[in-house]
């Protein structure tokens, strides 16, 4: 999973995640789990909204290039504006926009709860797999 934003200046900010599970139905609500250290999540929260975007198999680069700290994430990387102006990545499976209802303290971690607010799905490609440290496909 990719979650994307905006910093207070409207650049794109973002973040490789691996840890994301939907939360309720109604209200229709997800959740991530960035870690403490994520010097790119205290950007996403101070905008109040994010974007899950859901990585097709072969954006093992844009994974990569979320994943790293102190270089332009998104240079390269093709985006259009999502509903709330967060990036939605070009390519993705499916992308989630969320307004943050509540941040929780948890150990290292903080769990972030967001409020579905927009979402869309494509049925061509197949999700990104990260499982023992390797990018997989699904099985035909």
């Amino acid at each position: 999973m990719a979650i994307t934003g905006r910093d207070a200046a409207g650049a794109p900010a973002g973040m490789a995640v691996s840890s994301f599970t939907s939360v309720s139905l109604d209200p229709p609500l997800v959740a991530f789990l960035p870690g403490k250290a994520s010097s790119t999540f205290p950007v996403l929260a101070r905008s109040g909204t994010f974007c899950v975007n859901v990585l097709a198999a072969g954006q093992e680069d844009i994974c990569r290039a979320l994943a790293v700290s102190g270089v332009d994430k998104f240079a390269g990387l093709p985006w259009r504006p999502g509903p709330h102006g967060d990036p939605v990545l070009e390519g993705v499976v499916a992308w989630i926009g969320c307004t943050i209802e509540a941040v929780h303290d948890a150990g290292d971690h903080h769990i972030v709860v967001g409020r579905v607010d927009d979402l869309a799905a494509g049925t061509a490609a197949e999700p990104l797999l990260f499982f023992r440290s390797r990018y997989h496909h699904l099985a035909a």
